[in-house]
């Protein structure tokens, strides 16, 4: 499979995308865990990105398509991928576009998860993940936390509540997302590869609704 998915800031599409690649063994492609990456290392990159992390804003469209463009062709792409948090504005999904038709790649279809603002805010605030970039698994404090308060239970890393999760950092975060990204909504529907999803409820129902439209299920 070959999706994109869409969604708000703790719409759920990290989690998603991880059922999905169950599913026939396509790459999940996070372009938000890439720079996160870059970050720790403290390569160039992540040293030009890590204030507009840490704020909320928006990485530039070239450095973003860029890394698309070589993780696409990435062996394990093969097989398919899900775009979980890519593209983000209209300029980039025009970019994508353009970008996949060079490569000869077909997208399947752009999956928007809808998620109310009560609960994307009451997920991110009380969200938790692993601080080692070769794990960063998720917790949450009320559902689903760590079997040791502060440590991963699948590498013992220490787990943290990310710079981008605090109150003040959601509250910008959903309102670059209204302005700059929900449109793609729009965008992906004119181009009839729209699927939209309640993705409030259990993951096993979203995952149920996605695979019944890809066929899988």
């Amino acid at each position: 499979m070959k999706l994109i998915l869409l969604g708000a800031p703790g719409a759920g599409k990290g989690t998603m995308a991880k059922l999905l690649t169950a599913v026939d063994g396509s790459v999940q492609i996070s372009t938000g865990d890439i720079l996160r990456g870059a970050v720790t290392a403290g390569t160039a990159l992540g040293k030009q990105i890590e204030s507009l992390m840490k704020s909320g804003d928006l990485v530039p469209d070239d450095l973003i398509m860029g890394i698309m463009e070589q993780r696409l062709q990435e062996p394990d792409c093969e097989k398919g991928f899900l775009l979980d948090g890519f593209p983000r504005t209209i300029p980039q999904a025009e970019a994508l576009k353009d970008l996949l038709e060079r490569l000869g790649i077909e997208l399947d279809m752009a999956v928007n998860l809808d998620v109310a603002r009560e609960v994307v805010l009451d997920r991110l605030t009380t969200r938790r993940t692993c601080s080692n970039s070769e794990c960063q698994a998720i917790y949450n404090v009320n559902s689903n936390p760590p079997r040791q308060e502060g440590v991963c239970d699948k590498c013992g890393s220490s787990v943290v509540q990310r710079d981008d999760e605090t109150a003040e950092a959601i509250s910008h975060r959903l309102e670059t997302y209204a302005e700059k990204t929900a449109p793609l909504i729009g965008f992906y529907e004119r181009e009839g590869l729209l699927l939209n999803v309640d993705a409030a409820g259990p993951s096993e129902t979203v995952l149920a609704a996605i695979s019944a439209r890809l066929g899988t299920s």
